[in-house]
């Protein structure tokens, strides 16, 4: 699924990264504790997230996901949004809830790799 189309499944908002709408994804993981990502996430390119800190993004640099959704309309600061361009990921804002933005990204084909507990 290209990101252009995750943007437009969950009405977000492009916060940095516009030109890497056409960037394919394959799977996306929905959570808050960043060491639970680190831990037990594995090849997901799209990180659904309502914390809002630089632990978000370079937790989704060192897992290679090129995607991050803040959700419930959760405002990252400049700081957030500089480092998400310094790695080269996409940031979007979305007003939707994690459930309903998961749900939203499941129903439409994205999928989640099983995790390696």
């Amino acid at each position: 699924m290209k990101i252009a189309r995750i943007r437009e499944l969950l009405s977000a908002e492009i916060l940095c990264g516009e030109d890497m709408m056409d960037c394919e994804v394959s799977s996306a993981c929905c959570c808050d504790m960043m060491s639970d990502v680190l831990a037990y996430v594995k090849d997901q390119g799209v990180l659904l997230t309502g914390l809002v800190n630089t632990q978000v993004i370079r937790t989704a640099n060192m897992m290679d996901m090129v995607c991050v959704v803040f959700v419930r309309n959760k405002m990252p600061t400049p700081e957030i949004i500089a480092l998400a361009e310094e790695s080269g990921i996409v940031v979007l804002r979305s007003a939707l809830r994690a459930y309903e933005a998961s749900g939203l990204l499941y129903h439409a084909g994205l999928g989640a790799h099983e995790s390696h507990e």
